[in-house]
């Protein structure tokens, strides 16, 4: 599986609306922990704001399993429900934001605020850095010292990269490449090989 991920440490943006100010800062999330960490760490740094919304999905684009989300004191589902329905829907994986805000006065009402947040974690989305995550797989090859040229040559068409190499009875090597290319490849090397090569997870 390959997505987008934050590939920036920390975006932040801000906006006033009807005299109340609002920062949205995002981070990339690779799990609950990070998010968490995050979102205690931007706490810390504005302890006299109304509110410090926030929302996080730690996973890739779209997927619930591992979500998070608090209206810190907001009217119940006016703030991490919208914001985080706008994280599920970027296209982007592994974010966490929070959106802080202080009041100014004017109160906005239950449409406005879910306008606002939503607003304010788009406006952090957009234009955001990102760098594609790739889930890769490891394994261990033996080949004849024949096909060695050949193997190397396959390498970069794969993505693959050699972590380990060793030449005894034959070549051994110690492979990585992505996940979602990996039964290409193999059924490429059996080719190249003849069927003379032993492949197994690495450790």
């Amino acid at each position: 599986m390959r997505y987008p991920i934050p590939a920036e440490a920390r975006r932040r943006v801000e906006e006033t609306i009807r005299r109340s100010r609002f920062i949205a800062t995002l981070a990339h999330a690779p799990d609950e922990a990070a998010a968490k960490a995050f979102i205690a760490e931007v706490k810390d740094e504005f302890p006299d704001a109304t509110h410090n919304c926030w929302a996080f999905a730690a996973g890739p684009p779209g997927s619930t399993a591992r979500v998070g989300l608090s209206d810190d004191g907001e009217p119940h589902g006016t703030a991490g429900r919208p914001m985080l329905q706008t994280l599920l829907h970027s296209g982007v994986g592994e974010a966490a934001v929070v959106v802080t805000r202080w009041f100014g006065g004017t109160k906005l009402g239950t449409g406005g605020l879910v306008r606002a947040y939503t607003s304010l974690t788009v406006l952090a989305l957009d234009g955001l850095a990102t760098r594609d995550k790739v889930e890769t797989v490891s394994y261990e090859v033996l080949i004849p010292y024949s096909a060695v040229s050949g193997f190397k040559r396959l390498l970069p068409e794969h993505e693959a990269e050699v972590l380990t190499e060793a030449f005894e009875a034959d070549a051994a090597f110690t492979i990585r490449l992505p996940q979602e290319g990996a039964e290409r490849f193999l059924k490429t090397l059996r080719d190249l090989t003849g069927g003379e090569c032993f492949v197994d997870f690495a450790d």
